[in-house]
């Protein structure tokens, strides 16, 4: 009967499990490179920095670059969704896996370093960027039915939830990564599974453009001019849902990205060992990756009634709300310390799961205002993150010369000499944790609120589909 009922939605089945496949990778290397390489590899800030600004442009360029070449490539591998998940899921791995191996015995300051960071981010990023690209224009094409859309995140985040799992499991294996050797091993064994998982999709999953998509390839039409590109690229940016959808994604990738990357940094400095052990903690992070799947998945009523508009509206109420809390008791309550960068991790990701369902309005509103006769997707999503992603290295770059302003580098080694500049340090990571919310989510409850797709969630088809 459990056999049955997978197989009822086929589809579902098969696009979410590209999502349990990279969620398994991206939880470990969001949560772990950044302290890989500021406390292992012992990069020197300003390669640190460098990185990062190689990162930030090349993670806005290639998003709209693969965009436009999946929707308007005659190549198979690009032009169809699930063989560009098929054909590199396989180097997505690869990629995955470039950080764990240190190229040598890194000393402090190794300019090798710096590089092996800027090849990893770049080599990762591209090839996220070019598998997940395809997965979410399979979001949009699979189908236009709003039910069926909400089914869609339900199974995905169903593997989310499961693949982000990786973290607390990889956090139990290698102690939080003081084995690294274990934490090595297990980095290897998630991107086999998250390669097999993958390539499921690659197999069994269909946009229902492909026929289209196909029937077009094989009549070898030209490619489109740099005037017709340039005309729907100006077409996307002057939609004022658009626009205002990017920029409050834009702090909300920033937000997702300070909390993925600093976690572990601001617990194991603001909350003793003594008041809450080291399981605890690797517990607390894998419910910080995990439960924002849950909350999504028991939210799906509540998205029926209300719809995305309103949920993501309140979520950002809440979480700056909390950080008023947290600023108001203080640094010493560690369990509520710890309680509130948990419910944070769990909202910021529990509503960025929902952003596919307005950017696939927009994408449908797209089609039918300028009658297209397939959707911009890749184009839509990629541009998108052309404005949205460098939000993925700002954060890392602004919180890391904050924290080493106040001596971060030379107190991360353990070698604790000035009390007051330990004081000093865990005084400004405290007011960050609370202040960096604070702003940011009240800054996206004022931009979310002229968004005007408000009401897809009543509406059971917009056409009746192909």
């Amino acid at each position: 009967m459990k056999v049955l009922r997978l197989s009822t939605h086929p589809s579902s089945v098969a696009y979410s499990m590209t999502t349990l496949g990279s969620s398994m990778m991206n939880s470990i290397f969001s949560f772990y490179y950044v302290k890989l390489f500021l406390n292992k590899y012992n990069i020197a800030e300003g390669d640190f920095h460098m990185a990062q600004v190689v990162y930030m442009i090349w993670n806005s360029l290639n998003d709209p670059l693969f965009g436009y070449l999946q929707d308007n490539s005659s190549i198979p591998c690009c032009s169809r969704r699930r063989l560009s998940i098929l054909y590199g899921a396989p180097f997505y791995c690869l990629a995955f896996l470039l950080a764990w191996f240190p190229w040598r015995a890194y000393e402090d300051g190794d300019r090798l370093s710096g590089l092996h960071l800027v090849i990893t981010l770049c080599a990762f990023d591209g090839m996220l960027t070019f598998v997940l690209l395809a997965q979410c224009a399979l979001f949009a094409e699979i189908s236009e039915n709003h039910q069926i859309r909400l089914r869609l995140i339900k199974y995905s985040q169903v593997a989310s939830m499961l693949g982000s799992s990786s973290v607390l499991f990889c956090g139990l294996v290698s102690n939080n990564m003081d084995n690294f050797f274990a934490f090595q091993v297990f980095c290897v064994l998630v991107a086999l599974l998250g390669c097999g998982c993958m390539l499921y999709t690659g197999f069994h999953c269909e946009s229902r453009f492909d026929a289209k998509v196909a029937a077009t390839s094989s009549q070898q039409q030209p490619p489109l001019s740099l005037a017709a590109v340039a005309t729907m690229t100006r077409e996307i940016l002057t939609n004022r849902d658009f626009q205002i959808f990017v920029f409050m994604n834009f702090f909300q990738v920033f937000l997702l990205a300070f909390f993925n990357n600093f976690a572990i940094i601001f617990a194991d400095h603001l909350i003793p060992p003594d008041a809450l052990p080291s399981l605890a903690k690797s517990f607390m992070y894998g419910a910080g990756f995990m439960c924002p799947q849950l909350l999504v998945l028991c939210s799906q009523n509540l998205l029926h009634i209300f719809g995305y508009y309103r949920i993501i509206l309140i979520t950002f109420a809440v979480e700056a709300g909390g950080a008023v809390t947290m600023l108001l008791l203080g640094p010493t309550h560690y369990y509520c310390l710890s309680v509130f960068i948990t419910i944070n991790m769990i909202l910021v990701q529990a509503a960025f799961s929902l952003f596919n369902l307005p950017l696939a309005d927009i994408i449908d509103s797209d089609l039918q205002r300028h009658k297209r006769s397939s959707p911009l997707s890749s184009m839509v999503f990629g541009t998108n993150a052309l404005f949205t992603k460098p939000a993925q290295s700002l954060a890392p770059m602004l919180v890391v010369s904050i924290l080493n302003q106040y001596g971060y580098e030379e107190i991360k080694g353990g070698n604790v000499t000035d009390q007051s500049a330990l004081k000093a340090l865990h005084s400004t990571m405290f007011y960050l944790v609370c202040l960096v919310p604070l702003c940011i989510t009240s800054l996206q409850f004022l931009s979310w609120k002229p968004f005007s797709i408000r009401n897809s969630h009543t509406t059971e088809t917009k056409y009746v589909e192909g």
